[in-house]
């Protein structure tokens, strides 16, 4: 048997696989830790519950925008990463200057303490290598793979 070899700018290899993979285990974690806290005690922590059901939803989108191929997808992992980032730095810095407004958790504030901080870390290792040369590549300007719907590979991650 022949192994696959990578597409040009195809995400799904290299270091774009262990960013695949810590999204996958993000977007577990953050959708049923928030579903969890909503569904049982929203009324003790509202905005951090809230917020984690945000970042729950980037995490979704990012994942699902990195697994594919194309300039739309690209674009779309480009503004999702650069939002996680800005959230991650917002909300880090908010929980440290309000942590009143934090009774629990997020998995953004202070930063993704609770998390490694993993948070603050994977955007920024995201959006480095969407912007590395290689990750640039799955966005060509023109010709295949320039977004259009025919050229989205279903059988991403």
């Amino acid at each position: 048997m022949s192994r696959p070899t990578p597409h040009d700018g195809d995400r799904r290899h290299g270091p774009g696989r262990v960013i695949l993979a810590l999204y996958l285990v993000f977007v577990i974690g953050t959708v049923s830790r928030s579903a969890a806290q909503i569904s049982t005690r929203f009324e003790q922590a509202p905005l951090a519950y809230s917020l984690s059901a945000v970042a729950a939803l980037v995490y979704v989108v990012a994942l699902v925008s990195l697994s594919l191929r194309g300039r739309r997808a690209w674009w779309v992992a480009v503004v999702a990463l650069s939002v996680e980032l800005a959230g991650v730095l917002v909300v880090g810095t908010w929980s440290y200057l309000a942590p009143e407004m934090f009774p629990d958790q997020t998995v953004w504030s202070h930063f993704g303490q609770g998390y490694l901080f993993i948070p603050v870390v994977l955007p920024a290792a995201g959006l480095w290598w969407l912007l590395s040369a290689r990750g640039a590549r799955a966005a060509p300007v023109g010709g295949r793979g320039s977004g259009s719907m025919g050229d989205v590979d279903q059988g991403a991650a």
